[in-house]
């Protein structure tokens, strides 16, 4: 391990550019420079990942690559709370099995919720780490093996689970995404692992399809789509033996059990929350269920299909809702729009019109405050005195940077520019102000 004097250095020096640091030509006998760095470094950045950790005296941090893998604080304890709930009362007796440990920072938010936890890595540098760290948080109830996760799953009597978050890049490091790419491989490993747990819990990475996911897993019970401020970070997959198969998209045999299909979808941004059964995407709106509400403000925006009509401005003073990235990556728009009576453009622009602001929207609302077409002489009337806007494009022939130069504005500001293209292929421009 590090030695007491590296550690005490980096503890003073932590505040300070480790590239400037380490252009210091003396440091303190018994210091190991480059170790130093490394926890500077590591430090630095569990603060602002990692919190409570960074709070916690003698944590060693390891390498920039497993910092920088490793979970944040706040999927960490997401992770925890979904799994404290599939527990339930079970806790005491059961046992956790992480096959592919790393820097240990979900296992340290699991292991607290069970009896017995094992921490499995087959690095054994990290195998030391994450002992000594396990030790320094007080965590009492659990073993640190240095394995591979196939000869770790071998010896395995029964868990009540087993968490795998499979390596995303290649032997020579390049990022891979496809399950059966990455290491080890889950679904090698599938049979033994269903015969071996109650359940599994499955990072995964977030550019994955999940309804492939699903397919290839098969008894799947929950997908969780977890986003950290708007971006979307991992695929968490909860898969129990007994759980039936996604239904088939159309054209697809239809298995026996996906009539009975149990599987929820769980899309998560910070504090927003949409849950829903991908059954339910099935669902296609019809013109009694649209909300028309332009109709009954006496100056109708949509036509008889419900779609956005730019030749009338009804919607001033109208929301302008954009779902956040994990309704995104889910896909999940007739049920956003059936269960929240809003209205989409169009069928591809994902963006979608209220008559008035809705509290628990996932995802970001703006106030419309003017509507154009990509007529210069609306254009001009539109953006007249207008000089700074955040210009944002979907399903538009242009880039947002070829449309912020052709509107003349500089990029920022508390004016928002949405470009979109209508149902019947008009494109249209929404001038908004963020609703707060």
């Amino acid at each position: 391990m590090i030695s007491t004097e590296t550690l005490c250095y980096a503890r003073q020096h932590r505040d300070e550019d480790p590239r400037a640091l380490a252009l210091k030509a003396k440091v303190p006998a018994g210091v190991n420079l480059t170790e130093a760095l490394q926890q500077i470094a590591g430090w630095q950045t569990a603060r602002h990942k990692l919190p409570a950790w960074a709070a916690c005296d003698g944590i060693v941090y390891p390498p920039h690559l497993a910092m920088e893998q490793c979970s944040s604080e706040q999927t960490a304890r997401y992770k925890a709370g979904v799994v404290a709930r599939l527990l339930g009362d079970k806790a005491k007796d059961s046992t956790l099995y992480d096959l592919t440990g790393g820097f240990g920072v979900d296992f340290s938010f699991l292991a607290p919720l069970f009896g017995r936890a094992v921490y499995v890595e087959q690095q054994a540098p990290l195998v030391e780490v994450a002992r000594h760290n396990f030790s320094t948080l007080r965590l009492n109830n659990v073993e640190a093996r240095c394995s591979n996760a196939l000869e770790a799953l071998h010896d395995i009597g029964h868990a009540t689970m087993i968490f795998l978050d499979p390596a995303r890049r290649d032997s020579s490091g390049a990022r891979t995404y496809a399950l059966t790419d990455c290491t080890p491989d889950v679904l090698a490993m599938k049979e033994e692992l269903f015969a071996k747990a109650d359940f599994l819990m499955l990072k995964l990475s977030p550019m994955l399809d999940w309804r492939a996911v699903v397919q290839q897993l098969g008894c799947v019970s929950e997908l969780h789509i977890v986003s950290v401020k708007n971006e979307c970070k991992e695929l968490l997959v909860v898969v129990a033996p007994e759980a039936p198969l996604l239904s088939p998209q159309k054209g697809e045999d239809m298995p026996p059990q996906a009539e009975d299909n149990a599987l929820t979808v769980y899309c998560i941004n910070d504090d927003q929350q949409f849950i829903f059964s991908p059954s339910s995407l099935n669902i296609v709106a019809t013109e009694e269920s649209s909300p028309l509400w332009g109709d009954k403000r006496g100056a109708s925006s949509w036509d008889k299909r419900g779609a956005f009509s730019v030749d009338n401005k009804g919607a001033l003073g109208a929301f302008l809702l954009v779902p956040n990235a994990s309704i995104m990556k889910a896909g999940c728009f007739p049920e956003l729009a059936r269960r929240y009576g809003v209205s989409p453009i169009s069928a591809n622009s994902h963006l979608f019109i209220s008559p008035h602001s809705i509290e628990d929207f996932p995802g970001r609302q703006f106030e419309i405050t003017a509507i154009s077409s990509m007529n210069k002489r609306e254009l001009r009337a539109t953006f007249f005195g207008i000089s700074q806007a955040n210009v944002a494009v979907r399903n538009f022939p242009m880039s947002a940077e070829q449309l912020r130069h052709r509107l003349r504005l500089r990029d920022g500001g508390n004016l928002y520019v949405f470009a979109t293209t209508q149902e019947d292929g008009q494109h249209i421009l929404f001038l908004c102000k963020k609703h707060v």
